[in-house]
This record gives structure tokens, C-alpha cells and sequence, in this order.
């Protein structure tokens, strides 16, 4: 057995990738599902399409690889988060679509629920905030809103799990329902200091425990997939949501390292080691990985909208056919135009959560085209970046954070042009690897290295490979304009004033 297969299970599509021992990729297959918007707000999946696409995706990678399943060591699993999946124990079957991380239905019970005073318990405990991004009042919402679901589920016969969860129980034939550290920590049901499932918690979100998983390492043994599957049964051995994935994957294991995913959103992570830091600038506490029932944490800060702009532009406006037309048009735009788009299509992220804001374009003219519509949505990703990178700073000042390169990857990364514009929003340099698959590898090397096939976490590390370093540029004068012009914008756009 020479290879590891690595599920990424994403927001948008799911990829299976097969990597050798090193680990670096061999191949892919990937697949886009549909996304269903039943209301303002809304973001859903159909839970049958996250499974179907990741066992065609899993047989397709293996088959263009030129292997059997007999050569697969492992299988790592990563994948979206918070995104939350209820279905029928005895039938398996979900009692309705699951609601995606990035859906704001329940923003009047988290509103709720901070005029009350929990918020404070809330993070305390979960290194979260209390907002719709997280799992608790997702599950609420489907137990109230589905017939019958609360009390099928008092009774026990309900099942709760994030995406890792629900593909674990299909590849295993139900025999197995857990989940990882991670993705626990995103729940804001999971005590991430004491590392169990909280009662208290559980009770004011009115959750029954019984629906819960069983949380384990990300490294560890998460059943084996049916032979049936994939034509042999394979050890399910690494599981991590996706952000804390591409941690491992950048190597980001010393305290102080940062990297940052541009997908559909983007995810900065800070490592701060074996201890959790309290954020005073609304950042999260979570859980970076945890390997031998010890923990790492992060700081971490999340933007709602960063690919997802470029997919806005191509069909929501149609103005472009690909994203790889957004370079050549921002290149283009008249540089005299100070258009600033705010993308809060679902409200904003860290630091700024603001669920009610909507999504706004400032500086517009009579000269405004689609040039510096894609240079504005390019740019926006450099500064929601920079409003992010700033807020750690301040919480992790004293460890020297400012001194610290940015790691990079996702899809947008191989925009050269937009990795320049955040170097020079950052002022620091902004470092893109070889290997940008950065989210799969790290479910791969979990799952490789438990296996006894990859290195070790040092041995790992030693194999990072630097594809470019973009280095800050712009002229101080223009960056601090800009930047103001964009705190500017933000400010028009909250829903209320700060």
C-alpha cells in the first residue's frame, strides 16, 4: 500500500485526490453540486449530493491514477465546516437539506441569546461567538422547523454530524459515528479547553447530547470504508475541517506561524501553540489540530466571501466567463476610479461580525466598468485580509506577529496580481508553495503519517517547498489612502454604526 486518498469535501465542489508517500499529488477529480438559496440568506445542500459526489469523486481519482484500492494506505477526509447534516440513525437517510456555514437564518436567536447575556459563557468555553456561522442553532432550526424532529430526536434516534461526519457514517455502512477535534471545536457545543461535548451548552442551544458524535484525534481510527465502495475496504485514518487542514498543510506547527486559505471564503489561522488565547479583537479561539489527545490552538479570523466574489461577478453580473479573466480585467482598470466593493452578501466576518449588513460598491462613475468591477472584487480580498491580519497582530503582539510571513493558498492564489495587491495591503511579504492543494495534503498527511507511510511532523515541515514570495511594493502614501478608503466603505455598509 504506497498511496493516500484525501477527500475535500468543499463548499462549492468535492475533490478526491490521491497522493504517494511524500506526500505530493498524483491525481484528481472533482466535482460541482448544486446550491440551494430558498430565501434571503439561506444557503443549503442537498446531503445526498456532498455523498454521491465524494464516492464518484474517490472511485474517479483512484482510476485515474492507475491504482487498485488495494494500494491505498489511508483515507483523509477534510472538509467544510459548520455546516451541519441531522439524518435518521436506523434509515440514514438526512431529514432534510443541510445548512451551510455560510447561511444567516438563525441570526434572530443568536441575537437573542446575546441580549440575554450568553454570549460571554458562549466563548468562554468555545473560543466562539455567537453568530449563524456556527453549528448549535443550525440544529436547533431543523429541530423546530422539521415535523417531528425534536421529538425523534429526545427519543434518540436523530444523529448530529459536520460534513466529516456524514461521509464518515456513509463510507463506514453507519458503524461508525464521529467526528475530530476541529470540527467540534466549530460547533460552539464543544468545551475546547476541557475537550468534551458541554451539558450546559448543549441546554441552552436545546440540543439533545444524544445526537452527538464521538470526537476524536485527527490522526486516529475513524472505522474503515466499505469494500463495496471503492472495491477493498481502506482505513478512514485523518480527519480535520478544512482551515485546520491547510494549517497542516502549510507546516504551520510552530506557534506564531500564519497561513491563509482563499476558497469560497477565506481563513487565516494563527498557531498559538499548546495554550488558547482570548481575542480582544473578535477573532476565534479553535482548535488547530489535535495529535495524541494534545491539542495545538489558533487564532483564527474568517471572511465569508473571497472566490465567491469572482463566482458573483461571472454569474450573478456575466461579466466574465472564467475566473481567470478577472487578472487581465484589473490590470486594465482606469487607476483613477477608487471603486470599492464591500462584499457582505451574507454579512461580514472577523473582525467585524455583522450578520444584518448586505453587500454594497462605493466610488462609482459614469466611467465604471467591468474592468474596475473585477479590480474592486479582487481588492476587496486583499483588504478584508489586512483587517484580519491587523486584528492578530494586536492579540498576538507580544509574540512578534508582525514579523511574520503569510502563507497562502487556495484557488485565488494563483492570481499573481491578487497575491501583489495583498503583500502590499499586508506590508509584509506573502509566501505562495508549490503545492497549493494545501487543504487535501494536510488531510493526507494526517492520515499518511498515522498510517506509518508519510514523515513526521518535523520530516513534513522539511519538504515545504516555496513556489514565490510577493513582496510589498505600493507606495506607502497610496496603500494608507486606500486602505482609509476602504474603512470608509465598511463603515457605510455596517448595519449599525461603530
Amino acid at each position: 500500500m504506497t498511496h493516500i486518498l484525501a477527500i475535500d469535501q468543499g463548499t462549492t465542489s468535492t475533490r478526491a485526490i490521491v497522493f504517494d508517500a511524500a506526500p505530493a499529488p498524483v491525481a484528481v477529480d472533482q466535482q460541482e453540486f448544486a446550491q440551494h438559496f430558498p430565501a434571503s440568506g439561506w444557503v443549503e445542500h442537498d446531503p445526498a449530493d456532498l455523498w454521491a459526489s465524494t464516492a464518484a469523486t474517490c472511485r474517479a481519482a483512484i482510476e485515474r491514477a492507475g491504482l487498485r484500492a488495494a494500494d491505498i494506505a489511508a483515507i483523509g477526509i477534510t472538509n467544510q465546516r459548520e455546516t451541519t447534516v441531522v439524518w435518521d440513525r436506523e434509515t440514514g437517510q438526512p431529514v432534510g437539506r443541510a445548512i451551510v456555514w455560510q447561511d444567516r437564518r438563525t441570526a434572530d436567536l443568536c441575537r437573542r441569546l446575546k441580549d440575554e447575556g450568553a454570549e460571554p459563557e458562549v466563548s468562554a468555553k468555545t473560543g466562539l461567538l455567537l453568530d449563524p456561522y456556527f453549528s448549535a442553532t443550525k440544529i436547533a432550526w431543523i429541530l423546530d422547523n422539521v415535523e417531528g424532529a425534536r421529538a425523534r430526536a429526545e427519543a434518540g434516534k436523530l444523529a448530529f454530524g459536520t460534513v466529516d461526519s456524514w461521509l464518515i457514517w456513509n463510507l463506514t455502512g453507519g458503524k461508525v459515528h464521529a467526528t475530530d477535534a476541529t470540527n467540534a471545536s466549530r460547533t460552539m457545543l464543544y468545551d475546547i479547553r476541557a475537550g468534551a461535548w458541554d451539558a450546559e451548552l448543549c441546554r441552552m442551544f436545546r440540543v439533545p447530547m444524544s445526537m452527538l458524535p464521538e470526537v476524536r484525534d485527527s490522526a486516529d481510527d475513524f472505522g474503515r470504508a466499505r469494500a463495496d465502495l471503492l472495491g477493498a475496504e481502506i482505513p478512514i485514518l485523518g480527519v480535520a475541517g478544512d482551515q485546520q487542514a491547510a494549517t497542516v498543510g502549510q507546516a504551520c506547527f510552530a506557534p506564531g506561524m500564519v497561513k491563509s486559505t482563499y476558497g469560497t471564503g477565506c481563513f487565516a489561522l494563527l498557531n498559538t501553540g499548546d495554550a488558547p488565547v482570548a481575542s480582544a479583537n473578535r477573532l476565534l479561539t479553535t482548535i488547530a489540530y489535535q495529535l495524541d489527545g494534545k491539542p495545538t490552538y489558533a487564532l483564527e479570523g474568517s471572511i465569508f466571501i473571497a472566490g465567491a466574489v469572482v463566482q458573483w461577478l461571472r454569474d450573478g453580473l456575466g461579466i466574465i466567463r472564467e475566473a481567470a479573466q478577472t487578472q487581465p480585467l484589473a490590470e486594465a482598470a482606469d487607476p483613477a476610479q477608487n471603486v470599492y466593493l464591500v462584499p457582505a452578501f451574507t454579512g461580514l466576518g472577523a473582525p467585524w461580525w455583522d450578520s444584518e449588513c448586505r453587500g454594497a460598491i462605493f466610488g462609482l462613475t459614469r466611467g465604471t466598468g467591468p474592468a474596475e468591477l473585477a479590480r474592486a472584487a479582487l481588492e476587496s480580498v486583499g483588504y478584508q485580509s489586512l483587517d484580519l491580519i491587523e486584528a492578530m497582530r494586536r492579540d498576538w503582539s507580544a509574540e512578534g506577529a508582525a514579523d511574520t510571513v503569510l502563507r497562502v493558498d487556495g484557488g485565488m492564489t494563483a492570481s499573481d496580481w491578487t497575491m501583489q495587491f495583498l503583500a502590499d495591503m499586508l506590508d509584509a511579504p506573502v509566501d505562495r508553495p508549490r503545492v497549493l492543494e494545501t487543504t487535501a495534503l494536510g488531510a493526507a498527511w494526517l492520515a499518511g503519517m498515522k498510517a506509518g507511510l508519510c514523515p513526521d511532523a518535523q520530516g513534513f515541515a522539511a519538504s515545504w517547498s516555496l513556489d514565490r514570495r510577493f513582496v510589498p511594493s505600493m507606495d506607502p502614501e497610496r496603500r494608507r489612502a486606500k486602505i482609509a478608503g476602504w474603512r470608509d466603505a465598511v463603515r457605510r455598509t455596517l448595519s449599525q454604526p461603530r
